[in-house]
């Protein structure tokens, strides 16, 4: 098992994006990172067209979603891709590829060279995005977008009280951000199998996956 690998949840409309990543990632990738993006599985043979010669692994979402036991193939497909994608990306590590892995998404690109001491400590712990969010809420009250910060308190509150912490709001984000798979498998175990829910329960209840990630790091 690799200590980390590069992923990114990728869709057809997102195919030049997601070319431009691969060809940056190949440019500037020091330390030979693999790079994994996974795709519905009926636009497998359109991606790989496109990336050829980019040093990809390509992987259909649903061979994903299979891993997991407990997660209804059906359901996420019917949910709208910009959540469904959250539960795809939030099940990544049970495939067993890495220990941890740098979550991409499509629009990103690289612009220097970089290797794993980037996202990882020497032990392998992996450095972690966490912050009261200040430029978010700080802009929207002078902007008087009373709603965001409501919206973000609301948000956070949920899933706080989903894990009984009280205390301050936190943000996880933006992307990229790395997870490591201990800290899903012990969402997983500890919180999400002893109430018969899945990924997917989490995600359709509050979906913002690097909150879930965040606060089950906590």
């Amino acid at each position: 098992m690799k200590p980390l690998v590069l992923y990114s949840k990728s869709f057809s409309t997102d195919l030049r994006r997601l070319v431009r990543l691969a060809q940056s990632i190949r440019r500037f990738n020091s330390d030979d990172i693999p790079f994994y993006v996974s795709v519905p599985q009926a636009e497998l043979q359109l991606f790989q067209e496109h990336l050829t010669g980019l040093n990809v692994e390509l992987l259909a979402d649903e061979d994903i979603l299979r891993a997991s036991p407990r997660i209804d193939i059906a359901q996420v497909a019917a949910m709208p891709g910009g959540i469904s994608q959250q539960v795809i990306k939030s099940e990544f590590w049970r495939l067993g590829l890495s220990d941890a892995y740098l979550c991409l998404d499509s629009d990103s690109i690289f612009i220097r060279p970089f290797g794993t001491n980037d996202y990882l400590a020497d032990n392998g712990t992996p450095y972690s995005v966490i912050s009261e969010a200040h430029d978010l809420l700080n802009l929207a009250l002078e902007q008087s977008k009373y709603q965001i910060i409501a919206n973000f308190q609301k948000e956070a509150a949920q899933v706080q009280a989903f894990f009984s912490r009280t205390g301050k709001a936190y943000s996880f984000g933006p992307m990229p951000l790395v997870w490591h798979r201990a800290v899903w498998e012990s969402l997983d175990q500890n919180y999400f199998q002893p109430r018969g829910m899945s990924f997917a329960h989490a995600i359709a209840m509050a979906p913002l996956e690097s909150r879930w990630y965040g606060e089950a790091h906590l």
